[in-house]
């Protein structure tokens, strides 16, 4: 580890070498893309607070900001979430629907973004990513379910969302910051080449972006419903699910219904909507 106070050259760990910015510019930003600007800044707290700046003083829908380091992001609830620097992709993206997605819908966001991250993993990774409701990013470790990124959307002004994403790549077992965190070097990826995710990433994220946006925003009509769904770690099993105001429900996971709430059978046979909170994915008996 280095002291804070040590000067450290953007190549001091050969083994992450900075990203390519020009040649990300070059394969992303096309007249018709979705992507209409690509920042990469060595350090920054936030990417979604300094993007949410941006949003306000106007800045058009596909801004794309990248830090190398983060030193305050944010995860839900106002969790932290900090990584050696360039040891992840630690992004954020402006997304404007527009009048024809109803307010409704925008809730769907971070789950779509969870399902672009995971298809394009898919493909540029060569790993399986799974999504635990509502915005983690699970990977397999030596047999056991890590946490190894997260997504945080939040409201940028009048119209806009900036959806940040974080994801570790080569963080190693030494690095981690708790014993349920992972990585895709961990979890084996066959690349962990951070322009090549990062493209895959963006390049599926405008496709299921533009399906949603094409169908008004409806998740069964643009397919994102099902897809989540069928990615989804959570359904068919038992939960936990950490309520606001301190109360708890326990029961299976069945179902993501049309708001994208995560639907928990309990017991008794009642089914119950939840649309916050934490979900802690227990064992089944036996």
């Amino acid at each position: 580890m280095n002291d804070s106070d040590t000067p450290v050259s953007r190549w001091s760990d050969l083994d992450r070498p900075p990203l390519n910015a020009s040649a990300l510019r070059r394969g992303l930003i096309r007249p018709g893309a979705l992507w209409t600007s690509l920042d990469v800044v060595p350090a920054t707290g936030s990417t979604n607070t300094d993007l949410a700046g941006r949003a306000a003083a106007g800045l058009a829908e596909g801004a794309v900001l990248v830090a190398e380091e983060q030193t305050a992001g944010r995860g839900r609830l106002d969790r932290r979430w900090t990584a050696p620097a360039r040891s992840g992709l630690f992004f954020s993206v402006l997304l404007r629907p527009g009048p024809d997605v109803a307010v409704r819908h925008y809730g769907w966001l971070p789950l779509l973004t969870g399902v672009a991250v995971a298809t394009g993993l898919a493909r540029a990774a060569g790993v399986d990513t799974s999504l635990k409701w509502p915005n983690d990013l699970l990977v397999t470790v030596g047999g056991e379910e890590r946490k190894a990124g997260g997504i945080l959307a939040e409201r940028a002004g009048d119209g806009a969302v900036v959806v940040g994403i974080g994801l570790n790549v080569s963080l190693r077992a030494s690095e981690l910051p708790v014993p349920t965190a992972g990585s895709l070097a961990l979890a084996n990826a066959v690349s962990l080449d951070r322009d090549t995710l990062l493209r895959g990433v963006l390049r599926s994220l405008e496709r299921w972006y533009g399906e949603w946006r094409t169908a008004g925003g409806d998740p069964a009509l643009s397919r994102v419903q099902e897809a989540y769904a069928a990615g989804c770690a959570t359904l068919g099993r038992p939960v936990r699910a950490e309520l606001p105001g301190g109360r708890e429900l326990a029961g299976e996971a069945v179902a993501i219904d049309s708001e994208g709430r995560l639907v928990v059978r309990t017991g008794d046979g009642e089914r119950h909507a939840v649309g916050a909170g934490d979900i802690v994915h227990l064992r089944a008996a036996g």
